[in-house]
């Protein structure tokens, strides 16, 4: 089990990373053309080694720690801020980054060691329809949505990638994922998380858009874990465990409205595209 609590801090790690790599992007290419920026392209590639991280980890952790950790990597946005773009860090950010690690080594104990069990029957065809259906979704508010709308859209992409990739998982290893029926579940949601998540922080602020897909990442697979695929807490764990979600999503809204997230948002040039 520690090594994928191991693969699951690494996963939030470079995530961060792209984060801040996006957030940039985003103030110098505006529109679809910020997906062809090499920041972009570099953070979609850290992305896909912090994916297979979360794989690794699904092997022996639940949906809810795993997502747990991957928001998390809001501590690690708001620290590379700190160092990197010389952000200011509040007090309360400083408590926050201690609540989310100690809220995540709690959850870590409450969930213990499990195997990823295979899903229901009609999960695949739901997945993928749902999965679609967020894609189309997102399409059809990409001009002219809200930003907390294509933040929500983009929270619930990256959420149904993340429910599909562990149904997927369950049943062998990756390249057994990456081909089989969930794959298309994968790439769809997937998408709409990208897309989603990079026009929102291009149309809103960084702190509002990030706090929205760090709620919906923790809350919407961490039920689906439990309710559809399988989930267990340990005996005797599950307040502790219900108290620990709420507080590391609470101490990631606390972070994503850090004074280090809007220093991502400063212009660094021109913005080119439409």
């Amino acid at each position: 089990m520690i090594l994928a609590v191991a693969a699951a801090v690494a996963a939030a790690v470079a995530y961060a990373v792209s984060t801040i790599m996006q957030a940039v992007a985003t103030r110098r290419a505006h529109g679809l053309a910020a997906v062809r920026h090499p920041l972009v392209l570099g953070g979609l590639a850290l992305d896909a080694v912090a994916w297979v991280l979360s794989l690794l980890a699904l092997d022996h952790l639940p949906l809810f720690v795993v997502q747990a950790v991957v928001a998390s990597s809001l501590v690690g946005v708001v620290v590379l801020a700190r160092v990197v773009l010389h952000a200011t860090l509040r007090r309360t950010d400083l408590v926050a980054i201690g609540v989310v690690v100690a809220s995540l080594v709690l959850l870590a104990l409450a969930a213990g060691e499990q195997p990823a069990p295979r899903p229901p029957d009609g999960f695949p065809t739901w997945t993928i329809v749902t999965a679609l259906a967020l894609l189309a979704c997102v399409a059809l508010a990409y001009r002219r949505g809200h930003p907390i709308l294509l933040a929500l859209l983009g929270g619930l992409g990256y959420s149904v990638a993340a429910v599909a990739a562990r149904g997927a998982h369950a049943s062998g290893d990756l390249l057994d994922t990456l081909l089989q029926p969930l794959a298309v579940a994968i790439v769809a949601a997937g998408a709409a998380g990208v897309v989603g998540y990079l026009r929102a922080l291009e149309r809103g602020a960084v702190g509002s858009v990030a706090a929205t897909v760090s709620v919906v990442e923790v809350l919407f697979p961490g039920v689906v874990g439990l309710v559809v695929l399988g989930d267990v807490v340990r005996d005797g764990w599950a307040v502790p465990a219900v108290l620990a979600t709420l507080l590391a999503v609470g101490g990631c809204v606390v972070l994503a409205t850090s004074p280090a997230n809007a220093a991502a948002e400063e212009p660094t040039g021109e913005p080119v595209g439409a």
